[in-house]
């Protein structure tokens, strides 16, 4: 077992490895991926995941005046959809991978939106933003790939203003054991396998499957939300619970 110097460890995918390990694994990943992200999303998802931010746009109802720091944030496809919702807010996309913020910049909508945008390298766990800063906090897929969950929704609480919302979109769990059995041999079957095809790195996605296992169940992932010290904390499942949306409101 790899230990740190504190001797506390965590998950990276199915391996166990020290916590000061795992910020510079995913770093490897997402910058192996980062020029195929946006397609692999689209094969793996068979499109499914452009549905699921759309629904989480329905459910935030974004409002000009607003700004969005979206965490995690990558290749800016949420940025995008808010500030299409609402083209008189702003929104700051911070991610820990630079090659996916610069994969963003590249694409038309980051031309179109210049002016709103702000794209920033930063830590999830260490937010480079004064107290009560932002109207709206989203993180979509991210969320379980950070080292200390717990530390990134405090700071997602820290930086919201009061009467601001935090969302969280992130694969979950479904229901049914044996659909979630069935879709276990898909992910684990056929995910990797694309990742070699499309992206040349079957390894990534391999972790990208293992990492949605370990992550916590719907009501195991409310409570970590409203110990953060979230009110109104409710989810909404999608795809049968293939993936889940997650509000919380800090009051």
């Amino acid at each position: 077992m790899a230990e740190d110097t504190d001797g506390r460890t965590t998950h990276f995918g199915n391996r166990e490895v020290a916590e000061d390990q795992k910020a510079g694994m995913v770093h490897g990943v997402f910058t192996n991926v980062a020029s195929k992200y946006d397609v692999m999303n689209d094969v793996m998802s068979m499109g499914i995941h452009r549905v699921w931010k759309d629904a989480m746009m329905d459910w935030l109802a974004p409002r000009d005046g607003q700004r969005l720091l979206d965490v995690a944030g990558g290749t800016g496809d949420v940025s995008f959809r808010f500030l299409g919702r609402a083209p008189g807010a702003t929104a700051t996309v911070l991610d820990m991978t630079e090659s996916m913020l610069v994969e963003g910049q590249k694409r038309a909508e980051a031309a179109r939106m210049a002016d709103k945008l702000d794209w920033i390298v930063g830590d999830a766990m260490a937010l480079p933003f004064e107290d009560n800063s932002f109207d709206r906090y989203t993180i979509s897929f991210g969320i379980r790939n950070v080292t200390r969950i717990h530390d990134a929704l405090d700071e997602a609480f820290r930086v919201l203003k009061p009467g601001g919302r935090l969302m969280v979109l992130e694969f979950s769990q479904l229901p049914n054991e044996g659909m979630q059995k069935l879709y276990d041999l898909y992910s684990f079957n056929v995910i990797p396998r694309m990742g070699q095809m499309i992206a040349n790195d079957r390894d990534s996605y391999q972790y990208l499957v293992e990492s949605i296992r370990k992550f916590p169940d719907q009501e195991a992932f409310a409570s970590m939300i409203r110990a953060a010290g979230f009110e109104q904390v409710s989810y909404r499942n999608l795809s049968l619970g293939i993936a889940a949306l997650h509000s919380g409101w800090k009051i």
